[in-house]
């Protein structure tokens, strides 16, 4: 069953954000385990609530197992601090699909 990160990403310094290099290795550890960009920054809407995301990321995965395992690895591990400076506000969690 598929799985799905979503994120909010906030980056204090989009520029430096942007050329630091985590985008380009966020998409290819991604798609080493399966990965594949849903939604990236593109124009959000509330509908209710006061939630008003930012930068919103959905990355699907085959599996929950996929997602940790990309998210865990050493690949993707070796760029998470970039992000986790250069973006310290972020919220990210992992969903499960449906059957």
């Amino acid at each position: 069953m598929a799985a799905y990160l979503m994120a909010d990403v906030l980056p204090d310094d989009v520029e430096a954000y942007r050329s630091s290099g985590y985008l380009e290795a966020a998409v290819r550890t991604a798609a080493s385990h399966g990965g594949i960009y849903k939604a990236r920054g593109g124009e959000t809407k509330v509908l209710e609530g006061d939630w008003e995301p930012e930068r919103m990321v959905i990355i699907e995965f085959p599996s929950m197992d996929h997602l940790l395992s990309w998210y865990h690895s050493d690949e993707y591990q070796e760029w998470a601090p970039t992000r986790q400076r250069l973006a310290p506000n972020s919220k990210m969690v992992a969903l499960e699909g449906v059957s």
